[in-house]
């Protein structure tokens, strides 16, 4: 069983920076893993911010996240992370990453990221 685990949330005012992370508890990432990082606020559906491949680390954002959210891994640390800046009040949401690791994909339990204004 793959069970990525997420880190680094809080509570932080607009306009601030923020980095998560995403790790595979007990485990490590292997070279075809997919890693995607997603986000849902309160009453909203659950959207997609991006992607990293875990060998080439390519990656790719969605439109509307593009410019202030960057994602990348680092082979040593074993880790994946997602740079948030410029944060808004409205980005107030749990922030999940999942691993899609060959047919299957496996999902955090998210990290609460509460914007303040």
């Amino acid at each position: 069983q793959v069970q990525p685990a997420e880190s680094g949330g809080g509570v932080v005012q607009a306009g601030d920076s923020l980095t998560l992370s995403c790790s595979v508890s007990g485990g490590t990432f292997v070279g075809d893993d997919m890693v995607a990082w997603y986000r849902q606020a309160p009453g909203k559906e659950r959207e997609v911010i991006g992607t990293i491949t875990w060998d080439a680390g390519s990656r790719h954002y969605a439109d509307s996240m593009r410019g202030r959210f960057t994602i990348y891994r680092n082979y040593h640390e074993n880790r994946a992370w997602l740079h948030m800046k410029g944060l808004k009040p409205e980005e107030t949401a749990k922030y999940y990453c999942n691993i899609q690791r060959e047919s299957d994909v496996y999902w955090g339990q998210g990290n609460q990221v509460t914007v303040s204004s």
